[in-house]
């Protein structure tokens, strides 16, 4: 029998003409993990919704088919009894979290719920330790990073003990280990617990193999169902769609005959080659100092020197960093939750200033600067672009930001506004378009000032392949035009593909800085699947192309060989 059971199940958000769900039927048994993907707006989120009762009730709008948990019709159980049976981790944690403190929130459900206060001191202690949130117990919310208060809404859901778990991208602000440790406990969950895993994702290499259902979604349908990822694999290479990770989009892409879906796998499958991996693979180290000698001689756009900042509660946020950046960098940060990244980005922007040493934009110091001052050199896209979307239209945004800023438009907006394709939008409401949609508005408005550095924190965050890939176009772009790019960013894929430097910080400090062959190369946890996947069979491998030139060889070889015999 079927835990959660749909029957044509069709929703329509208000005012809008398009189903976010048409004719859904679907059954998931008791105790499965699956996987919900597709492209922004293809109806995942609200899947999810409707299974944990939310919609019509919160969103309003016209409601059809029925929701079955454990043969009981969602409408008929009460909101106490259906939040002990549901439990949902929202995509923005933000609009999840209440209560002040780590432990307040992560209580807070369980107090609703009437339990013993032995009870759920043992609960909260369980989930806090699992979550690694024991040090944050009396840490004041709205104060901790997005990952750490990605961390505190899932402990709050874990704590009350739901037997069916709703994740809408549970991972997307989290560094990569912190990522790794969360679906590893979550799938222990569901194996040792039997708890029914329903987990919508975007970065894909990260939980693939850990499903055991895969559901494709497009326009509000179920468009693929299947258990086997090797079939969904070539489903979506052959299909021309991009939900799958990229181990398995290279090895279906280039026609191998077993699709792995873990490096493990992958690395079994090139065993059978080794005799053929003794060719020289081209190593882009050389081309790449080559590239970085020649732009040694641009603009210094940064210049940070010995910078220290403590926040008011004591807490020394960045210790003695030093970094430039030069025009047409493309640099990306990368490091755990509480790393100082953000906090060293708005010290860049002039939103804080520095305790000690000193940020200088093109050699002015921002301790002299007001924000508004920065603001045509600094272009800033925050991880919520509808922070920066409040006005009636999208060409409205843009001309704020230069009516704001006391600029003048020489055509540069619609020279913006063509290149982000955004064009057909200029007059619609920017909360009426897609999450992708939206990004480029924010992104367009920053823009609109022409400014010689592009700050962007978790840019990715709940984007499809597709619209990372779009997004990657976009930064190249501008980079080739001489703006320097300063990325912030978990996505190690994404900085594997489009970044020149990487920068690792830890504890307020940075690390290292080299280029991504060196730093993403023969990493146990910051390196993509592609490096993972030839490590110690070839130097400075971690782009998607450089491993299909590499397996395209050894299928040339191998027909070679099998000609030959």
């Amino acid at each position: 029998m079927a835990f959660i059971k749909i029957k044509n199940l069709t929703y329509y958000y208000p005012d809008n003409k398009n189903p976010a769900l048409d004719s859904i039927s679907l059954e998931i048994p008791e105790g499965q993990f699956v996987l919900v993907v597709g492209g922004s707006g293809s109806g995942k989120s609200t899947l999810i919704r409707a299974i944990a009762g939310l919609v019509p009730d919160f969103y309003g709008g016209t409601y059809g088919g029925k929701v079955y948990l454990d043969n009981k019709e969602i409408k008929q159980l009460d909101r106490r009894s259906l939040v002990q049976q549901v439990g949902m981790v929202f995509q923005d944690p933000e609009s999840q979290l209440v209560m002040t403190n780590v432990e307040q929130e992560v209580a807070f459900g369980l107090e609703n719920l009437g339990l013993s206060n032995s009870l759920m001191k043992r609960r909260v202690m369980e989930v806090t330790s699992a979550m690694a949130l024991s040090d944050y117990f009396h840490s004041f919310t709205p104060e901790l990073s997005g990952g750490q208060k990605q961390k505190v809404a899932l402990a709050s859901v874990l704590a009350m003990q739901p037997d069916i778990l709703l994740l809408d991208e549970p991972t997307s602000q989290l560094d990569p280990i912190a990522g790794e440790e969360i679906l590893t406990m979550i799938r222990r969950l569901n194996e040792e617990n039997g708890i029914t895993v329903v987990l919508i994702e975007q970065r894909l290499e990260r939980c693939f193999h850990l499903a055991d259902r895969v559901l494709v979604m497009d326009k509000g349908k179920i468009i693929f169902d299947h258990h086997a990822p090797d079939t969904i694999s070539r489903w979506a290479v052959k299909n021309n769609t991009s939900f799958i990770p990229p181990l398995a989009k290279l090895f279906a892409g280039v026609g191998f005959s077993e699709v792995p879906t873990t490096v493990k796998q992958g690395r079994e499958i090139l065993k059978s080659y080794y005799p053929l991996l003794n060719f020289s693979t081209e190593t882009p180290t050389r081309a790449e100092k080559t590239k970085k000698s020649q732009k040694s001689s641009g603009e210094t756009i940064i210049d940070i020197q010995n910078l220290w900042f403590t926040y008011p509660n004591g807490q020394e946020a960045l210790k003695n960093i030093n970094l430039k950046i030069i025009s047409g960098d493309f640099v990306v940060i990368m490091g755990e939750n509480g790393a100082g990244k953000t906090t060293l980005m708005k010290n860049i922007n002039g939103l804080l200033k520095p305790g000690r040493g000193r940020v200088k934009v093109l050699n002015r110091d921002t301790k002299k600067l007001s924000v508004e001052e920065l603001a045509s050199t600094v272009g800033n896209l925050s991880q919520d672009p509808n922070d920066y979307l409040f006005l009636p239209t999208v060409g409205e945004e843009l001309f704020f930001t230069l009516k704001n800023l006391g600029l003048t438009d020489d055509g540069n907006c619609e020279e913006i506004l063509d290149r982000l394709q955004l064009t057909p939008y200029v007059d619609s409401n920017p909360r009426d378009l897609s999450t992708g949609e939206r990004q480029r508005v924010a992104l367009a408005s920053v823009l609109a000032a022409k400014p010689k550095l592009l700050l962007l924190d978790e840019p990715t965050r709940g984007l499809d392949y597709r619209l990372k890939e779009e997004l990657g176009d976009i930064l190249l772009q501008l980079q080739r035009e001489g703006i320097a790019i300063l990325v912030i960013t978990h996505d190690v894929e994404f900085a594997a593909e489009y970044a020149d430097d990487i920068v690792l910080m830890a504890e307020g400090s940075i690390i290292a800085r080299g280029n991504k062959y060196e730093m993403l190369s023969g990493s146990t946890f910051y390196s993509p699947q592609i490096s993972k996947l030839f490590n110690n069979i070839a130097d400075n491998v971690v782009t998607l192309n450089q491993g299909k030139e590499i397996l395209s060889k050894i299928m040339e070889l191998s027909k070679d060989e099998a000609l030959s015999v």
